[in-house]
């Protein structure tokens, strides 16, 4: 079966849950922007929850199918037609011989995720199928999806309707609340600039991409911070440069950078990152390592419980 798109949107790329252990080679790691909603995409078609999907970005495509598929779309909220008729998010569409499937109006959240009941048929580069679209590798032809691009799948599986409910379903907002641990180099601010970065509402640049989002508010004051030696970053490091503005490292961001680390966006909330658009604003709670532990398990606990009401 292969699909084709008739429409290219934004920016429409394959993505997995990205390359891991190759951080220490310069390679980032890279992925879904938002690995929950591709999760529970997946879950609804009762696939691994790591099955390559489509992310796409602000702008959706138009996807026309050759063939039966069943396919879920989990994440930003969209208006969504198939063949010009209205159809929802977070449930199970069933995909017939020449069907068109069309992405319209973003309603909230930046980010969705197309799952199949299916495997694509793509060769996976370091590990994984994903598109790095930064390094230009993985993916289709190396880059984000064209007009005119198709993608081939195999082994595919019939798939009941059913849909994600109301306590499932993600809810985005434009100003959400990001969790962080403390940074290794946050001793070296001040008070002030502490509480500064803690009492105040950033909003997100358009500068933002896979690679970074960019914050701006009031200026953190970094006249006194020492020079830095470069040290490792992981997606949700979060950098205060010179200027005092903040850059959330994202999942495709450098490896290693020499700016101070104020903070870092807790495992369980970097899937939000994912979902900020320009001028959303954005705040940061302080909370510990082992408080940050507990909300990452009780998140996976969740999925799995909604693993085992659909497969039962």
């Amino acid at each position: 079966m292969t699909m084709r798109f008739l429409r290219a949107g934004l920016q429409t790329s394959v993505q997995d849950l990205g390359r891991f252990g190759l951080m220490r080679y310069g390679i980032s790691r890279g992925g879904a922007a938002d690995p929950m909603a591709m999760r529970l995409a997946n879950l609804l078609l009762g696939n691994p929850m790591d099955n390559p999907v489509l992310e796409v970005t602000l702008a959706g495509p138009t996807i026309e199918f050759e063939d039966e598929i069943s396919v879920a779309v989990v994440g930003a909220h969209f208006e969504l037609t198939l063949n010009e008729e209205s159809v929802g998010c977070n449930e199970v569409l069933q995909i017939r011989r020449g069907d068109i499937l069309s992405f319209g109006q973003l309603l909230s959240g930046a980010r969705a995720y197309i799952a199949f009941s299916g495997a694509m048929d793509l060769p996976k580069v370091f590990g994984s199928c994903g598109s790095n679209l930064l390094g230009r590798f993985g993916g289709v032809n190396d880059r984000a999806i064209q007009r005119g691009d198709s993608i081939r799948f195999s082994r595919i599986k019939s798939v009941a309707h059913r849909r994600l409910e109301e306590h499932f379903q993600l809810k985005y907002t434009g100003h959400p609340q990001l969790r962080v641990i403390t940074g290794a180099e946050a001793h070296c601010f001040d008070k002030q600039a502490v509480d500064d970065f803690y009492n105040q509402a950033y909003q997100v640049s358009a500068q933002s991409n896979r690679m970074g989002v960019r914050l701006s508010g009031s200026a953190l004051d970094t006249e006194e911070i020492p020079q830095q030696i470069s040290s490792g970053l992981c997606p949700g490091t979060v950098q205060i440069p010179p200027d005092g503005q903040p850059i959330v490292s994202f999942v495709e961001g450098q490896t290693i950078g020499g700016y101070p680390r104020i903070a870092h966006v807790i495992s369980a909330d970097l899937h939000m990152v994912g979902q900020l658009k320009t001028n959303d604003r954005i705040n940061f709670l302080q909370v510990t390592q082992e408080h940050a532990r507990e909300i990452l398990a009780g998140k996976f606990r969740l999925l799995e419980q909604l693993r085992a009401e659909l497969s039962g």
